[in-house]
């Protein structure tokens, strides 16, 4: 007896064999070797693993941690995953982007975040003094040395914040470097308020050094975007 493929790329679909502790097995799948050490990963992100691995819960990092990820609703509820075998994660679909930090920071958008090393520590911020009017915009910074693994809603664009003035929409933005400025522009006349407007109230617009990462999709909805701690 044997199966014959019709439309299935054996080839295509074979493991991955590389080594370094964060691999993309495809373009929507990560595969994690976990000797290299623990990682924390987005609850509910494995779809697989061989081998030894042993899953249980992050939590927040402690009770301030606790409280600004109950009061801002920003962040991820994290696993902590660890091992000697490997595991594979993904996220309803997304495309997979992976970063090495070395001693560096990057700000994140929390429901962006889908794994990283136990090394790398993550703490929720207020980003661009947006203050009451913007609804107060969190975002996870991401510190130290180590991986870092993002999903973004198919495939990225990269900007330059230094080579000229860069604006995004919220939903839209994954991510910037550590050299990023930003500010929320508000477009705040009469159109907008009477419902007439573009529907581009807040923009986050960006200078520096540094780049920031963009997704073609402003599709995040509860829990997405770009966190909020005071509703408008």
């Amino acid at each position: 007896m044997a199966i014959h493929p019709v439309a299935l790329d054996m080839a295509a679909a074979q493991e991955t064999t590389g080594q370094d502790p964060f691999t993309l097995q495809n373009k929507k799948m990560l595969k994690v070797l976990l000797h290299y050490g623990p990682i924390k990963a987005a609850l509910g992100s494995m779809v697989a693993y061989q081998g030894d691995a042993k899953f249980e819960s992050a939590g927040a990092g402690g009770a301030g941690k606790w409280l600004k990820q109950k009061f801002t609703g920003e962040g991820q509820k994290l696993m902590t995953v660890q091992g000697t075998g490997e595991v594979f994660l993904a996220d309803m679909g997304k495309e997979i982007q992976v970063m090495y930090l070395e001693n560096d920071s990057v700000s994140v958008n929390g429901a962006s975040i889908l794994a990283h090393s136990a090394s790398i520590d993550g703490d929720i911020q207020m980003v661009g003094g947006a203050g009451m009017m913007a609804g107060g915009m969190w975002n996870v910074v991401l510190s130290g040395t180590g991986y870092v693994a993002v999903t973004t809603d198919g495939p990225p664009v990269v900007l330059d914040v230094a080579s000229a003035p860069t604006f995004a929409d919220p939903n839209a933005v994954v991510m910037w470097t550590s050299g990023v400025t930003m500010n929320i522009k508000a477009d705040v006349n009469l159109k907008t308020l009477i419902g007439k407007g573009s529907g581009e109230t807040f923009q986050m617009a960006f200078g520096g050094q540094g780049w920031v990462m963009i997704q073609p999709s402003e599709g995040y909805t509860a829990g997405g975007g770009q966190g909020t701690g005071v509703g408008m």
